[in-house]
């Protein structure tokens, strides 16, 4: 599955070497002023409790999103994301979302990539480890460089996706973020670790 996947990548000209790390550009973390779809004068048409309760009725998968260190940082970044889908598949580019607020983002920005950590049913701690803010989201958790960008590639995680940032784009109080996908590789066992109103799942047998 793997080298199908990169002899796909190369043949549409995603690079599948290290060195695009090094070609990787920091982008702006901020890129557009807020765009707001009610004025600051006007009444929102929904409150933010009902908003939640009511998209909380679609179960998502779970994943960890990391980069490497960025210039003068020593430490990789991370963080919990359950708004992750794919995007297009010719070039391949997927995608998640990120609040504007988040002290990780900019961390992430500043590295110009990305690996996506796709959770199995057994990893919640792991992903309430990486949704702490503050802590050290790494410790004790092992992981190797992904084959392109170096970003960090989690162990045992059914699936990674290793990325390089091709857009951000403003919606509201999120950034939606475009990925080319330069690499990637899936185990294919065990089932996905699901959320679905503000608990963790797994498909039934």
């Amino acid at each position: 599955m793997a080298a199908t996947v990169v002899r796909y990548l190369r043949s549409v000209g995603s690079p599948t070497s290290a060195s695009a790390q090094r070609e990787a550009e920091p982008v702006d973390a901020l890129p557009r002023p807020d765009l707001r779809a009610v004025g600051d004068d006007e009444r929102a048409p929904v409150g933010p409790a009902e908003f939640r309760a009511v998209l909380g009725n679609f179960a998502s998968g779970v994943t960890v999103i990391t980069a490497p260190p960025g210039e003068d940082e020593e430490a990789p970044s991370g963080f919990a994301c359950q708004s992750f889908a794919s995007l297009s598949l010719d070039p391949p580019l997927v995608t998640f979302m990120v609040a504007r607020t988040s002290t990780t983002w900019p961390r992430i920005a500043r590295a110009g990539v990305f690996c996506v950590n796709i959770l199995g049913a057994e990893q919640g701690e792991l992903c309430r480890s990486f949704a702490v803010s503050g802590a050290d989201k790494f410790a004790g958790v092992t992981h190797t460089p992904a084959p392109v960008t170096g970003s960090p590639q989690l162990d045992a995680v059914p699936a990674w996706i290793d990325c390089r940032i091709h857009a951000v784009h403003t919606g509201g109080d999120h950034l939606i973020v475009v990925g080319r996908v330069v690499a990637m590789g899936a185990a294919g066992e065990g089932g996905p670790l699901l959320f679905h109103k503000g608990r963790f799942g797994r498909l039934a047998d």
